[in-house]
């Protein structure tokens, strides 16, 4: 057995709607701007194809945890998105060959700090500072799934107030073609999660806001800012 000069991080995993065993979180990529009206509110057009960025496995925050409100922003914002999660990997996948991988869906949210993301973009900087902070990717329960993507409502409300409202059909890259493209890019495998993008009507969070969050067939997500 391997020994370590210091103590070896915790494993971050997710639990599994109806089983005790938990699913072990490996990476998390996400698919910037995935909705048409989403795209126009962030400057962008229909014809721009999908990007990808990244945060870290331990960004996640699981079902029932609160969010601290993140240093360094005065511009927290909600992403309500369907969460891809895999059971196994590849590279180089067709769309067809993809959707074998899928373990589960879960319902996301990509928590962002729009204006450093926003200076960062300005500067032609990466965005890690504005994207991948701490706890800045909750998360509920993952739903097995064994059937077509889910392709219905996908909606948040912040304080009862509904503020994201569209249906997952609205995707440009649909869930088979998003893990495909990936795959072009990284080796994908088992425990990898996928935040497939958000719609229209992303806004600000400040402390003492409730989060409240689904997507159709598969869940719904809670937490509230602190």
């Amino acid at each position: 057995m391997a020994s370590y000069v210091i103590d070896p991080p915790a494993p971050v995993a997710v639990p599994v709607e109806g089983e005790t065993a938990l699913f072990p979180v490996r990476r998390i990529l996400c698919v910037g701007r995935n909705y048409a009206a989403h795209r126009r509110e962030m400057g962008g057009d229909d014809r721009d194809p999908p990007f990808f960025f990244a945060k870290p496995a331990d960004a996640i925050v699981l079902p029932g945890e609160d969010v601290p409100y993140p240093p360094k922003t005065g511009n927290l914002h909600h992403e309500i998105e369907l969460v891809v999660a895999l059971k196994g990997g590849g590279a180089d996948l067709t769309p067809e060959a993809a959707l074998n991988l899928v373990f589960g869906y879960a319902v996301g949210v990509d928590l962002t700090r729009r204006d450093l993301q926003n200076a960062a973009k300005d500067k032609g900087h990466p965005w890690e500072a504005g994207k991948a902070f701490d706890a800045s990717a909750p998360i509920s329960a993952i739903r097995k799934w064994d059937a077509a993507p889910p392709q219905g409502r996908i909606a948040v409300s912040v304080n009862g107030a509904v503020k994201q409202d569209a249906t997952v059909a609205d995707m440009i890259w649909n869930v088979a073609e998003i893990i495909a493209e990936a795959s072009k890019l990284w080796t994908l495998a088992a425990g990898d999660l996928i935040y497939t993008g958000t719609p229209e009507g992303v806004g600000p969070l400040k402390p003492g806001d409730l989060v409240e969050g689904e997507v159709e067939g598969v869940g719904q997500i809670r937490f509230k800012v602190i």
